[in-house]
C-alpha cells in the first residue's frame, strides 16, 4: 500500500528499507522510525498496512524481487528483520530456518554493498549455548539450536563480507505486534491475565527482557553517529525466566499474578555439551559494557523496562523512555 508523503519531506528524508515489516520488530521499528525517516517496508504473506509507511510485496529469497526493491527506493539504510524467530519453529523447520534467516540475508547483504546502504541486522543471545553465565562480544558462538546456528552463521557473513553495517545482538525483545495475525508472548500474557485464565510459564531458560522500543531507539542514535561495522550485545542489565518475568509484569502492571504457575517448557536444544544442561537451567547473559561506554548510558533492569512499557501504554505512573541529540537512553 502506498501513502502520498509532502515532497518537501520526501527530499529531506533518508530512506530506510525494512525487509519483514510485518514481523512484531519490523513493525514497531517502523512505527517508532518513521518521523525520521522514510520508510518503505517489505512483507512476503501478511500484509500491514502502517500510516505513513510504503509496504510492498517481496520475497526475499527472489533475488531478482530483492533487487529491484532496492534499485527502486535507493534506501540509505537497510534493516534485516526477515527470519523465522520461534526457537521451536526453528527446531521443527530446519530448512525454512536456514532459507530466512542466512539465505535471504546474504541476497539482500551483497545488494546493501552494491547500493552502498548501511545494513542492520538484528542477531540473538541464542548464538550461545547458554552454558556459560556471562558472554562477551568478542566470545566465540556455541549455539545449541537451530535458531542460534541460523543467527551465528548471518552474523559470520556479515563481519566478513560488508564494509557498512551494525549488529545488534538482543536479548528477547517484549511488547504488542501492530500485525493483528501475530500475537506476542506479552500480548498473550496480557490477555490471560485479563480474562482470568491460567498461564504457565518457563523457569529454566534465564535470558534478558527489553521492550523493542529500546531497540528502535539505539538503532536511531546509532545512525545520528552513523556507527559503521559494530556489533552490540543490547540486554537489560539482569536476566530472568519467563516465571520471574510474568510475575514482574503483574506488579509493574498491578494486576493479580494469582493465575501464573511455574512450567518447564520444552527447550530444543541440540549438540549439547553436558548430558543434560538444562537441569540446572540455562543462562544467556550478555555482557553490556561495550553499548554502555559507547553511547555514554546505561541498559535498564527489567523492571525498568517494564515500567517504561507501563508508562508508554499509558500507566499513570512508572519510568519514561527519553533520548537526547547524541546521547543514549534516559529515564525521566
Amino acid at each position: 500500500m502506498l501513502y502520498n508523503y509532502p515532497m518537501a519531506e520526501l527530499r529531506k528524508k533518508k530512506t530506510m528499507l525494512i525487509f519483514g515489516i510485518s514481523s512484531f520488530v519490523g513493525s514497531n521499528l517502523a512505527e517508532y522510525l518513521k518521523s525520521d525517516y522514510r520508510v518503505v517496508g517489505t512483507y512476503y504473506g501478511n500484509a500491514v498496512a502502517i500510516p505513513g509507511v510504503v509496504t510492498i510485496r517481496c520475497d526475499v529469497l527472489n533475488r531478482n524481487a530483492v533487487q529491484t526493491t532496492m534499485l527502486t527506493f535507493k534506501p540509505d539504510v537497510t534493516i534485516y528483520c526477515v527470519g523465522l524467530t520461534s526457537i521451536y519453529d526453528c527446531s521443527e523447520h530446519e530448512k525454512t530456518a536456514d532459507a530466512l534467516n542466512t539465505v535471504g540475508l546474504f541476497i539482500v547483504a551483497g545488494l546493501t554493498e552494491r547500493i552502498k546502504s548501511k545494513l542492520i541486522y538484528l542477531s540473538t543471545s541464542y548464538i550461545f549455548s547458554g552454558l556459560k553465565k556471562n558472554y562477551q562480544e568478542n566470545d566465540t558462538p556455541d549455539p545449541n539450536s537451530v535458531f542460534g546456528k541460523t543467527k551465528a552463521s548471518a552474523e559470520f557473513f556479515i563481519q566478513k563480507s560488508s564494509m557498512d553495517y551494525i549488529i545488534f545482538r538482543t536479548c528477547p525483545l517484549y511488547g504488542r505486534s501492530l500485525n493483528p495475525r501475530q500475537m506476542t508472548f506479552f500480548e498473550m500474557l496480557q490477555k490471560k491475565l485479563l480474562r482470568g485464565e491460567s498461564v504457565a510459564c518457563d523457569t529454566n531458560v534465564h535470558v534478558g527482557f527489553l521492550d523493542v522500543i529500546f531497540l528502535a531507539l539505539m538503532i536511531k542514535i546509532s545512525l545520528e553517529q552513523n556507527v559503521v561495522n559494530r556489533l552490540f550485545q543490547l540486554s537489560s542489565n539482569d536476566v530472568m525466566n519467563y516465571y520471574e518475568f510474568a510475575k514482574l509484569y503483574a506488579k509493574v502492571f498491578k494486576t493479580s499474578d494469582g493465575n501464573i504457575s511455574k512450567g518447564n517448557w520444552r527447550f530444543p536444544a541440540i549438540d549439547c555439551i553436558s548430558s543434560d544442561p538444562m537441569q540446572t537451567g540455562a543462562y544467556y547473559i550478555m555482557d553490556v559494557k561495550n553499548i554502555e561506554f559507547y553511547f555514554n548510558t546505561q541498559m535498564p533492569s527489567v523492571e525498568q523496562s517494564l515500567q517504561a512499557t507501563y508508562a508508554r501504554f499509558g500507566g499513570k505512573k512508572g519510568a519514561k523512555m527519553n533520548t537526547k541529540q547524541g546521547s543514549g537512553i534516559t529515564f525521566i
